[in-house]
């Protein structure tokens, strides 16, 4: 079963990739952080057989060659989910959502006695629909071309929020947004849930509004702890094992350059990573291509899915 999947890996990796300007890629569970990733997870044998994949997309000013590269990969992503076989020898029943970054957000930038005021719309974790979509998401027997529409919806634009919040996005995706209907119907309750985050920010969630951001830096003990993250990963997917998380981020130490541009370090998206241990994937997005960080989620995602424990 996993062969079809290196098989993949190994078209992706051929298409670009490796380490490139900034260093590190592909390291299993992040390092860094400060969660506990838990023990070794018994899954009694079983395998999943669909799996519910979330893009997080950083669509604010410096992503539009990132998402450009994200489009032009994601047909061999498509192939390799496509090749994959369960454990009964049936195909992988799998289905694919973006959403931004981006919330809907007023502050005010303190510059030492001089105060900016700040109003930014976001998608507030709606998937988004457009380039034809029926419905949200994009599934596996959608009767189009279901790369090429990815490739469309991988395009969400360069007029995002300036303040990016990859894990709120996540969030208010798979728990606000299925509450009040409008993303009812993606997640499955016996399916691997997976996450791919992309950005060249670090991560600034945080579910309040109204504050003040000294010199417009965000200041981590003003954050929503990533221990939050997880245990709504843990919740939504109804135990931890059942979701697994790839970044595609500054993997620091300091800012990393590519031809995309320059990428700060994401702790906060490390830190989350690690938590999810052997199911987490933190890759450089300062690779140059994007092909070796989706080569990375796949890998990961193909290991939570030989390993995936009961509902508990």
């Amino acid at each position: 079963m996993r062969n079809m999947f290196l098989l993949g890996f190994l078209g992706l990796a051929a298409c670009g990739g490796g380490g490139g300007p900034g260093g590190r890629h592909g390291t299993p569970g992040g390092g860094g952080g400060g969660v506990d990733p838990g023990g070794p997870i018994d899954n009694n044998g079983q395998t999943c057989t669909k799996m519910d994949i979330l893009f997080v997309v950083d669509n604010s000013g410096s992503m539009a060659e990132e998402q450009a590269n994200l489009g032009k990969n994601f047909p061999l992503f498509i192939d390799v989910l496509n090749a994959f076989k369960t454990a009964g020898g049936s195909d992988l029943d799998w289905r694919a959502g973006v959403t931004t970054t981006g919330k809907d957000v007023s502050y005010t930038i303190d510059l030492g006695g001089l105060a900016l005021p700040m109003t930014e719309k976001g998608e507030n974790g709606h998937l988004q629909q457009k380039c034809g979509m029926t419905r949200r998401w994009i599934e596996r027997n959608d009767n189009v071309d279901v790369a090429q529409q990815f490739a469309c919806l991988a395009n969400q634009g360069t007029m995002g929020s300036s303040l990016e919040m990859p894990l709120e996005g996540m969030r208010m995706a798979l728990v606000d947004r299925v509450k009040d209907g409008s993303n009812a119907g993606f997640l499955r309750d016996d399916a691997l849930l997976a996450v791919v985050f992309m950005t060249d920010e670090e991560d600034c969630s945080r579910s309040d509004n109204n504050f003040s951001l000294p010199n417009g830096i965000c200041n981590p003990k003003d954050e929503t702890p990533v221990s939050q993250y997880v245990s709504t990963l843990d919740t939504v997917a109804h135990g931890k094992g059942r979701w697994a998380v790839a970044a595609i981020a500054g993997p620091g130490p300091g800012a990393c350059m590519s031809s995309f541009g320059s990428a700060d370090e994401n702790t906060r998206l490390r830190e989350l990573v690690t938590s999810a241990g052997q199911n987490g994937i933190f890759s450089s997005i300062c690779s140059g291509d994007l092909a070796q960080g989706l080569k990375d989620a796949l890998q990961t995602f193909s290991a939570a899915c030989e390993s995936f424990p009961p509902i508990k």
